[in-house]
């Protein structure tokens, strides 16, 4: 069973950084492509960005672009999206996914 989990999620003042953190469990990990989306409220899930299985490759959404950065881990079976210049926009509900299946979100707020 795909288990995903995502953390790092939290309030950040506009221009601030986080990063997300999403651990995986369940398939195999080092040879899955992973890919980040988000959900603002009120509005339809979008996609942020992926990595391939190996990290050699990764791919963003113009509205991202050059402000955020996917990693990976397959050692640790883990992902990450370090999450630079943060926009009020950028607020919404971040999941880590593997083809259809996603985790539980966590919630990113930039306000000041």
């Amino acid at each position: 069973e795909v288990q995903l989990v995502e953390s790092g999620g939290g309030l950040v003042q506009p221009g601030g950084s986080l990063r997300l953190s999403c651990a995986a469990f369940g398939f195999t990990f080092s040879s899955s492509a992973m890919g980040w989306f988000r959900q603002a409220p009120g509005k339809e899930r979008e996609f942020v960005g992926g990595i391939s299985w190996s990290g050699a490759f990764t791919y963003y959404a113009d509205s991202v672009k050059g402000r955020f950065g996917i990693s990976r881990d397959n050692a640790k079976n883990m992902v990450y999206l370090q999450m630079d210049s943060l926009k009020p926009e950028d607020t919404a509900v971040y999941y880590c996914a593997k083809g259809s299946e996603r985790g539980q979100g966590t919630q990113v707020t930039v306000s000041s």
